[in-house]
């Protein structure tokens, strides 16, 4: 079973644990969520929580996206998101704060990573680069793309082309600290993306 939450990154900054030892950490500004929907196996064949963060103006949103909310007399929220296998017994309405979480703890971090544009093929794909002496005529070009036999480019072939802005998840951080008056959690090492985005919490199975 796992636990899940919503937040965004605020930053980076350091701290020092009890031997001294400078750590670097992530500031993550986390919930509180409320519980907008409840997946069961009998009704939608898999067992989950959605959970939305951030209050946004009804005007925002769609007349469906409104209805969902006033079905359950719940505030708009500008994110929702899943989490499968919460292990927590809640129910509709109920707020997720980060007090779900502990120090030492393991978490997995989803985000998108920050997007870098249009790049060749030197920096998104870490390829060579040729001569740079008088006379040579190739320098940054991405060299031979297909083979002579088969007159074509195959499919998956690395080309330029948009870099970056990608769903990125990074396994096993460890939670530094907790600080639920704060609503703020500090996440050993660096998550994806810019700040202010957003980013998922998911609490490891131990």
């Amino acid at each position: 079973m796992a636990k899940g939450l919503l937040g965004k990154k605020v930053g980076m900054t350091q701290v020092f644990d009890e031997n001294d030892n400078m750590v670097p950490v992530t500031v993550i500004e986390a919930g509180p969520c409320v519980v907008t929907e409840k997946r069961t196996l009998e009704r939608d064949g898999y067992q989950a929580v959605q959970l939305g963060f951030e209050d946004i103006k009804e005007s925002k949103l769609t007349k469906p996206e409104l209805g969902q909310y006033k079905k359950h007399d719940l505030k708009p929220k500008r994110h929702l998101v899943e989490f499968r296998n919460f292990d927590q017994d809640i129910e509709i309405g109920d707020e997720v704060t980060v007090d779900i979480f502990e120090k030492g703890e393991l978490l997995k971090v989803q985000g998108v990573s920050k997007g870098k544009g249009f790049s060749g093929n030197i920096q998104r794909w870490n390829q060579s680069i040729g001569p740079k002496t008088h006379g040579s005529h190739f320098h940054r070009a991405p060299g031979s793309i297909g083979a002579v036999d088969a007159s074509r480019v195959f499919k998956g072939q690395k080309m330029p082309g948009r870099m970056g802005h990608d769903t990125t998840t990074v396994h096993n951080l460890e939670v530094v600290k907790v600080d639920p008056e704060r609503k703020v959690i500090l996440v050993k090492g660096s998550v994806p993306g810019p700040k202010k985005t957003l980013v998922s919490l998911i609490g490891l199975e131990k």
